[in-house]
Formats: structure tokens, C-alpha cells, sequence
């Protein structure tokens, strides 16, 4: 009897197999399926077993976070795991707000809490909000600055709508939820508050689990958390060691943000949707842009939630290894950071033990008021809360290093009928999109390997390629004055050799001649070499450490008047061209200036006849 195979799960080879056993038996031996009736049944059970077969696959692969491909599932596994999805994150503003009257009696005035002020994009206008109410003295002119509680007239102004569910407690079953049914909530400006009463006036405020570092029987802690049809519910402890429950009576009152998201970021001009009454005057207020509009952003991609959950939940809520730090730094400020490094003092430059080191790509967009707000908020209610007692944080920039990338090819022509220019501008557009989607982030390494492939599969009319590779830094000296620099790179730099300079760099003007930095053939000492008279200007100006990835320049710049551009760019060849793996802060892109394709014709398939 034929045997079928339970993994041939598509239509015709179901259909194949079903034949196959029913000409097995003698009754069906020579029979003609496809001119019968019963082929209509075979296509039935083929039909029927194909879709059991694809429910129970992808059932199967909807029960593992790596394998699962709907949200609801992998939100639920990440649940698991202590991991809550980032929902949409509202888009905000720092603005200085003012009133300018002719009232010099009145002493002072209140901007209240959900004032709202209106930003355009394009076409398209958003609705800007307060979150809190600020106050504003007169300067004896009739003019109000208003300003927070420490008096600082800096003012977040967020996006979005804001909104409120009021949930009235009934008997109180065991893990009672609180759905709030919209998909738009923005977690980070949930606030939760409970009254005793449908009419009390007095309430408890609740906050979010994730802020909390210890828990027990009285904590009053919430946790919000996304439901598979895409809204939010909200869930409190049992009055066990989970936190306080609401009882019996009890009215929660859900106020909440509902963003656009991203599409809100990159306003730079914000107007007042209503009027101020100050004493007996009514007055628009001017609003002042500080920064323009950033942080908005959707709902945490299913990438992202695959990568941070495991990471999170290793971390279990405290800060031990670096990898702890990054990914709860990530999870709580993914709405304005990229990505985050982190290393121990012990692996620093110079060490530092006792201290942690951070670096964080933030967002496009954000700006500096924001970053440093940013980096307050890590470490007083991260770092300071969840790491080891006595160990410090420090934050350091991240470091960006160019790779420039020289890309020489052989092509065949009458494999294509791509012109060889056009095929040089498609090999650089490929090289840019392999950068775009492999690197631009910490810990991401350049593999030669990986991008001779990319260009060998632009088109079978290239027969093969070659990738020469240096990597760029940049420093600014000062002009005329003789000063001692070092450069940094993310790797080991090349030995010397008698044929290629393993340093170089952009022009500058010195002594009235424009000149280049190099090293001497078969030494590690750089020069400044006078391209234009092709002498050598100065024969000792520092030197290159392959093992440390430095240059030193020593007593450089006493004549320098002039550079090329913003900076002098000063190029290294990696020690090991084939992988390119940065450490720490630095973060390897494409310099787009240094992408150069150049192609040869070869005509591997013409026929040529050959004369004996």
C-alpha cells in the first residue's frame, strides 16, 4: 500500500497522493480519474485536507514568538515574557507662550490645562495640546511669559486628542479588566483615577507598573496592556502582592491621549485655538517655537517586539549587563530613541571601572532640549532606580564613521541591454540600499561578502566584482594654530606597505600650497604632501597605531589657513577589509560622496570565429 506523506501539504500533490493510494487497490487499478465523477471528490478531500493542513501549520507557528506572524499573537507572547508593546506616541513641541496686554493692574495670569493650539504640515493641520496648567507674571508692561513650576517658560505641547473613559466598579470578579476601546491611546499620558464613590471628589492616583520598582499589597499600580483586536485594556492587582484592587463602588476615570503619531512631527509653527481673558482684557496668545514637533511615532513594529521581549525579559527589571540596559532603555523611550549602546567602564577608552557607559541614537527630529531631557529621565528613573548601588552613568555621543566604498566590476553587454553608465548608476544605487538596510545603527558590521553578492545579483550582465574599502572619520582644527589631535577609528587600521598609502585625507591649504595628509610608504608616520608641487611638505606630523585604531597628529595647523568643506576627512584602511565591526558608540554608514562604481566591458559571449 502506497504511503502518503503527511508534509505534502499543497493542492496537486494531495490530489497526486490521493490517486496514487486508490490505484493501489485492484478495484481502482486502471481506472480513469480525470474523466469521472469522482475526480470532482478528489478535489474535494484534496481541497479539504490542504486547508486543515495549512490551519494546523499555521497554528503551530502562531505558538512561538519567533515564527508567529499576527500581531495578537506575537503581543500575546510578548505578554508572557513581561513585555508590553509600545502603542502610538504622541508628537510634542517645546514653545514659548506669551500675552501681551495693556492691563498693567492685573499681577497675574493661568494658562489652562488642554489649551490647544493648531500646527500645520503640508496640507494637513494638527491639534496641539497643554498637559498641564502654567502661570505667567505681569513685567509691569501689560506682557505675560508664562512658565512652569520651577520657572521655566520652555512648554511641552503634545499631540493628539484627549479623551476620557469612566468605568464604574461592580462586584469584583478575579482579574477583572477595564477595556478602553480605542486603538489611538498613547500609554505614556494614561492617567488613571480612582474614587470611592460615583460622587466623591476626592480620588487615588494609579500609575503604570512599568514606573514602579517595588510592588506589594497596597502599591496602587495599573497595568495597561494591548488587546487583539487592537485596543487597550486596563488591569490592577487582586490586593495580593500584585498591587491594590479597585473595589466595589469605586469610579476609575481613564484620561488619554490619542495621537496621529509620526505624521504630527516637523511642525515649526503653532497658533492659539482660543483667547485669554486677563483681568478685563482679552488677548490670543503668541506662541514661539523652541523646537519643532518630534517623538511621534505608531505602534511598536512586530521586528521590534520580537528583538526587545527576549531581551527584557533576561533583564527582568534590573540593570546588570549592558545588554539589561539597552533594551530597557529602549522599551521605555522608543518614542524618541533609535537605538542604544552600552558598555562597562572596564571596556571603555579610557577604562572607567565603577561607571556604565551610554550612547543613544535618538530620532531624527529631536532636538537637543529634548535630548537632554531625555538623558534626565534615564538616569533618575532607570538607572538610578534598577542598577547595581555605586555604579555610575555616563553618556558619550554616538560616533558616526564613513565607509567609503570603490566598487570595480566586469560587464557583459550583450547579457543586457543596460547601458554600462546606467549599470554603474544601479550598482551605486544597490550599494546605497544595502547600507540603508544592513547599517546605520550600533553593532551593525560591514561584511564584504555580503555586499559583493548584493552587486553581483543587479543584473546577470555583471560577471563579477571587487570592493576596495577605507573607512572616513573627520575632525576641525583650528586654523593658524599649532595644535595636537587624535582621531578615532572603529577598528584596526592596515600595516604599511611599499605601493598604497593606508592613510589619506581631504585638502587643505598649509604654507600657501594645498596639501593632503598621508603616511610614508612602509611606515606608520604621517606626512603633509603638497599635491599640487607633488613634494612632500612636511615629512613628520604624527603617526597611525594599527593596534589602537588612533592617529596622532602632533603639533599640526601652525600655517593652516584654510580646509575643504567643514572638516578635514581623514581615511584609514581597515586591518581587515572583509569585516568591519564597530565597537561601542560608533555607528558605520555610507559616505554617498565616496560611492564609486566603475564598470568594465568584457564581451564573454560575443562569438569569435578563429582563423587557423
Amino acid at each position: 500500500m502506497a504511503v502518503i506523506r503527511s508534509s505534502d501539504l499543497d493542492f496537486d500533490t494531495i490530489k497526486a497522493n490521493l490517486k496514487t493510494f486508490l490505484q493501489a487497490s485492484t478495484e481502482f487499478a486502471d481506472y480513469d480519474f480525470d474523466a469521472s465523477g469522482l475526480n470532482n471528490i478528489l478535489d474535494v478531500l484534496a481541497f479539504n485536507t490542504h486547508i486543515n493542513g495549512l490551519t494546523a501549520n499555521f497554528a503551530i507557528n502562531e505558538s512561538f514568538l519567533k515564527s508567529a506572524q499576527l500581531r495578537s499573537s506575537i503581543v500575546a507572547h510578548a505578554e508572557t515574557l513581561g513585555y508590553y508593546a509600545a502603542s502610538k506616541t504622541a508628537s510634542s513641541s517645546v514653545v514659548n507662550i506669551t500675552a501681551a496686554t495693556s492691563d498693567t493692574t492685573t499681577t497675574s495670569a493661568t494658562l489652562p490645562v488642554n489649551t490647544e493650539f493648531t500646527g500645520v504640515l503640508g496640507d494637513t493641520s494638527f491639534t496641539f495640546q497643554t498637559t498641564e496648567a502654567f502661570t505667567a507674571t505681569n513685567d509691569g508692561s501689560g506682557n505675560f511669559t508664562f512658565k512652569d513650576d520651577d520657572g521655566l517658560s520652555n512648554i511641552t505641547i503634545k499631540e493628539g486628542t484627549r479623551k476620557t473613559k469612566t468605568f464604574i466598579v461592580g462586584e469584583v470578579t478575579e482579574g477583572q479588566t477595564y477595556v478602553i476601546p480605542d486603538v489611538n491611546v498613547d500609554k505614556r499620558t494614561l492617567s488613571v483615577q480612582v474614587f470611592d464613590t460615583t460622587t466623591s471628589t476626592t480620588f487615588t492616583t494609579f500609575t503604570d507598573v512599568e514606573n514602579a520598582v517595588r510592588i506589594d499589597s497596597t502599591s496602587t499600580v495599573f497595568i495597561i496592556r494591548e488587546t487583539p483586536n487592537g485596543f487597550y485594556e486596563l488591569i490592577f492587582g487582586e490586593g495580593n502582592v500584585l498591587g491594590k484592587n479597585p473595589v466595589s463602588g469605586n469610579k476609575i476615570v481613564v484620561t488619554y491621549i490619542a495621537p496621529t503619531g509620526a505624521d504630527a512631527n516637523g511642525i515649526s509653527a503653532f497658533t492659539a485655538d482660543s483667547t485669554l481673558t486677563i483681568g478685563s482684557t482679552t488677548v490670543t496668545p503668541t506662541v514661539t517655537v523652541v523646537s519643532n514637533s518630534a517623538g511621534g511615532s505608531e505602534k511598536e513594529s512586530l521586528e521590534s517586539i520580537k528583538l526587545n521581549a527576549p531581551l527584557v525579559f533576561a533583564s527582568q527589571q534590573r540593570l546588570v549587563t549592558a545588554e539589561d540596559y539597552r533594551a530597557i532603555i529602549q522599551q521605555r523611550f522608543s518614542n524618541v530613541i533609535e537605538a542604544v549602546a552600552a558598555w562597562g567602564g572596564e571596556d571603555n577608552i579610557p577604562k572607567d571601572i565603577g561607571s556604565v557607559y551610554l550612547s543613544i541614537d535618538f530620532k531624527d527630529g529631536i532636538t537637543a532640549d529634548v535630548q537632554s531631557t531625555t538623558k534626565d529621565a534615564i538616569r533618575n528613573n532607570v538607572t538610578d532606580n534598577l542598577a547595581i548601588m555605586s555604579i555610575d552613568t555616563e553618556f558619550v555621543d554616538p560616533i558616526n564613521a564613513l565607509i567609503e566604498i570603490s566598487v570595480k566590476f566586469d560587464f557583459d553587454p550583450d547579457l543586457t541591454s543596460t547601458t554600462l553608465d546606467t549599470m554603474q548608476g544601479n550598482v551605486k544605487t544597490a550599494v546605497a540600499k544595502f547600507f540603508t538596510d544592513n547599517l546605520g545603527t550600533f553593532n551593525k558590521s560591514f561584511r564584504k561578502s555580503a555586499l559583493i553578492s548584493t552587486i553581483d545579483a543587479v543584473s546577470p550582465a555583471i560577471l563579477n566584482s571587487s570592493i576596495s574599502v577605507k573607512v572616513q572619520r573627520s575632525f576641525t582644527p583650528t586654523l593658524n594654530t599649532s595644535a595636537n589631535y587624535t582621531i578615532d577609528f572603529p577598528m584596526l587600521i592596515a600595516s604599511p606597505d611599499d605601493t598604497d598609502h593606508i592613510i589619506s585625507s581631504s585638502f587643505f591649504t598649509l604654507d600657501g600650497q594645498t596639501c593632503i595628509l598621508r603616511n610614508r610608504l612602509q611606515s606608520t608616520t604621517i606626512e603633509v604632501f603638497d599635491n599640487t608641487n607633488s613634494v612632500v611638505l612636511i615629512d613628520n606630523v604624527g603617526t597611525y597605531s594599527e593596534t589602537n585604531g588612533t592617529i596622532e597628529l602632533v603639533g599640526f595647523g601652525k600655517t593652516l589657513t584654510a580646509i575643504t568643506g567643514a572638516a578635514i576627512d581623514i581615511s584609514a584602511v581597515p586591518a581587515n577589509q572583509e569585516t568591519v565591526k564597530p565597537l561601542r558608540q560608533y555607528i558605520l554608514s555610507l559616505d554617498p560622496v565616496k560611492n564609486v562604481a566603475l564598470g568594465t566591458i568584457d564581451n564573454q559571449n560575443t562569438n569569435t570565429t578563429l582563423t587557423v
